[in-house]
């Protein structure tokens, strides 16, 4: 059973969170295809527990901006320090990736980029106008950070027309100063509350991590705070520790837990809701995009 560190005390990993390690063709084309078009993927760089599995599926979340954040997050795998401009040619590469896989649905995040004018709303919008070129039929979840409140930029983004907008809270508000002490929770749901005045028939999306030490109760709070500043879609997923040098994980939550949590969440209003310890932001996007939207229809 693997060991977790956690100061002097050893916090044992949960059967529940444990992974079947899938391969086979589709997961060795994915691999080819990031390596031989020198992308990078969240599920790589943040050491998700589904890469494997949604790799085999065919399906990936792109990270643009690069493979360096500004920001020095205290659950983040990626490294920080940028090193240079964005890539002119990434946005191509990306496209053509998509276009290969033959995605119906492809989920662009990238890291934060506190050094650029605007954040990096730029290259998210010609990544996101290359993919419409040569896959017009692909459907795009943008997973943006917090843009350091340019709403005009914010505005520029959704004019581009991305299908969802996701941007996660990650935490309760209390613990901003230790898991995002660079962020401010105000700011990222105001975030969500500009994109549905910008664009109100383009759902808004977020995630919350589980297991840094919040209460439920300011759990509950956080999730009634994002429904207040409109979003429509939730994921709730438990935090896992990157390595000896990031947060320590506080608690395991059950599954059983999850599953309270995601009915809480649906009574407070939420369209979609993915809840679960393997859940990440971008974990079966396709199949919850496609549930809000039936649930608007």
């Amino acid at each position: 059973m693997k060991i977790i560190d956690k100061g002097d005390i050893r916090v044992r990993k949960p059967k529940w969170l444990k992974r079947k390690l899938p391969s086979g063709p589709e997961y060795e084309q994915m691999k080819r295809l990031i390596r031989n078009n020198s992308l990078a993927t969240v599920c790589q760089e943040a050491q998700c527990p589904n890469q494997f599995e949604c790799f085999s599926k065919g399906t990936a979340t792109f990270m643009i901006l690069g493979e360096r954040c500004t920001r020095n997050c205290g659950f983040c795998a990626v490294s920080n320090s940028p090193l240079g401009p964005p890539d002119p040619q990434e946005p191509a590469r990306v496209a053509e990736a998509v276009s290969s896989l033959g995605l119906k649905y492809a989920v662009i995040t990238s890291v934060t980029r506190d050094d650029l004018d605007d954040g990096g709303a730029s290259h998210f919008i010609n990544t996101l106008g290359e993919v419409h070129k040569v896959a017009p039929h692909t459907l795009i979840e943008l997973l943006i950070p917090d843009l350091q409140g340019n709403w005009r930029a914010l505005a520029k983004i959704l004019e581009a027309g991305p299908n969802i907008l996701n941007h996660n809270l990650e935490t309760v508000p209390r613990l901003y100063s230790r898991v995002r002490p660079e962020a401010l929770y105000k700011r990222s749901l105001e975030l969500l509350l500009e994109s549905k005045k910008i664009a109100p028939a383009i759902p808004t999306k977020s995630g919350v991590m589980l297991g840094l030490g919040e209460s439920r109760e300011e759990l509950l709070e956080t999730m009634d705070d994002l429904r207040r500043y409109k979003c429509d879609i939730l994921t709730l997923g438990q935090y896992l520790q990157p390595s000896k040098d990031h947060l320590p994980v506080e608690r395991f939550v059950p599954p059983e837990e999850f599953a309270e949590l995601k009915n809480e969440a649906l009574n407070l209003g939420f369209k979609g809701v993915t809840s679960g310890p393997t859940v990440r932001s971008s974990y079966e996007a396709e199949e919850l995009y496609r549930e809000v939207i039936e649930s608007v229809e």
